[in-house]
């Protein structure tokens, strides 16, 4: 099994609480892939391709975004030339983790009848849960505010009454290198869910890129296997203090924030302000925001006859932007574009706490950089707080 433990893993397996943060060299970045792959592990990592980047197997470092960096703003992305060879400097792309542990459709039961002659009234069937066989794979380069987004989705698939056994399966099969940013989109408000800029919990091993190399840390005996035949030496006590400055710095540059304290409490008090119908007139309802999100879990079921009988029941990624999504017996419940932008921001940053313990959101901003029409959370947020005339 290499170095995947048979039982789920909870973000990444415990601790180290005593691991030494070492210096890899730049080199050693190849190196690591090379250990992972001869492992079994299919690797993963951001990958430049149609002017973003997306996860993607790879084999050599060449295929990161070496000496590039993107630039976000509300409703516009694009990829540009960083001036410095780093392989981490783009922050990220429209994909997370997502989809390698909740996929976007996948098939739950298969739904077989029973021959005539062994069940004469008809009627009799038999259901059979699929569990897919979970493709080892080992992710590069994850930022911190996408291991909060996989908490929160533990949350949600695995620590309910009944677990998601497809989840599951998907879950144990994850490898996770965090990077910490060194630098911020435009877009990025992790700092206001305590959710990065630097890489502290969820990973098997964490790197910082600096212009030496790569301060390394263990977060799972996986991440301590994999160190200790890399064999790097301690990191210099000069080369921590760059590397705190560095995410100190990044951190500080966010131009986005949501004051959290309270902030469900004053979204269940504004439910009837006039901003909701402002966008809603904005808003077209195309659900790109539920679908880049890192948490976003709206889906729909159904079943699929076979000719020769029986069935396959199937799930899917839907969204709250979808009409139908909240379509009942004939009743809508939420008609309109602004009540469905209402359920998904109210849901997203009220309702998830209620339910779960924690928020919806891990401030990645991709549902802004994404939005065709360049809506921003943060904004409308801020709007609701301001009383009606």
């Amino acid at each position: 099994m290499g170095l995947v433990e048979d039982a789920p893993r909870e973000l990444g397996g415990p601790p180290t609480p005593d691991a030494a943060p070492l210096l890899l060299p730049r080199d050693a970045l190849q190196r690591l892939v090379d250990l992972l792959r001869q492992d079994g592990w299919r690797v993963l990592g951001p990958v430049p391709r149609d002017g973003a980047v997306v996860l993607d197997e790879i084999e050599r470092v060449e295929e990161l975004p070496l000496g590039l960096r993107e630039v976000q703003e509300a409703g516009r992305y694009r990829l540009e030339p960083s001036g410095r060879q780093a392989f981490f400097d783009v922050v990220n792309g429209p994909g997370s983790l997502k989809p390698l542990v909740y996929a976007p459709r996948e098939p739950l039961l298969q739904i077989e009848l029973d021959a005539f002659e062994e069940a004469p009234r008809g009627g009799a069937f038999r259901a059979r849960e699929l569990v897919p066989e979970a493709p080892r794979l080992a992710v590069l380069g994850v930022r911190a505010c996408d291991l909060a987004a996989l908490a929160v989705q533990d949350r949600i698939f695995l620590e309910d009454r009944e677990p998601d056994a497809a989840y599951a399966a998907r879950r144990r099969g994850l490898l996770l290198v965090g990077v910490s940013c060194t630098r911020a989109a435009p877009t990025c408000f992790c700092v206001s869910f305590d959710s990065g800029p630097g890489v502290t919990r969820g990973h098997d091993l964490a790197l910082t890129e600096l212009a030496e190399g790569f301060v390394a840390r263990a977060g799972s005996a996986a991440g301590e296997s994999l160190l200790g035949r890399l064999a790097p030496d301690p990191a210099p006590a000069a080369l921590l203090a760059s590397e705190e400055a560095a995410i100190q710095a990044c951190a500080a540059s966010q131009r986005r924030s949501l004051a959290v304290e309270g902030l469900p409490e004053r979204l269940w008090q504004s439910l009837e302000h006039p901003r909701w119908r402002d966008v809603g007139a904005r808003c077209l309802s195309c659900g790109n925001c539920t679908m880049v999100c890192p948490t976003c879990f709206c889906h729909d079921v159904w079943d699929e006859p076979a000719l020769e009988g029986g069935s396959l029941r199937v799930r899917a990624w839907d969204s709250c932007f979808d009409r139908d999504h909240a379509q009942v017996r004939g009743l809508n419940h939420r008609p309109t574009v602004q009540d469905r932008y209402r359920q998904w921001l109210t849901h997203k940053l009220a309702g998830w706490v209620e339910q779960y313990g924690t928020s919806g959101c891990v401030g990645c901003g991709r549902c802004i950089t994404w939005c065709p029409v360049g809506i921003d959370l943060t904004e409308e947020v801020a709007a609701l707080e301001v009383p009606p005339p």
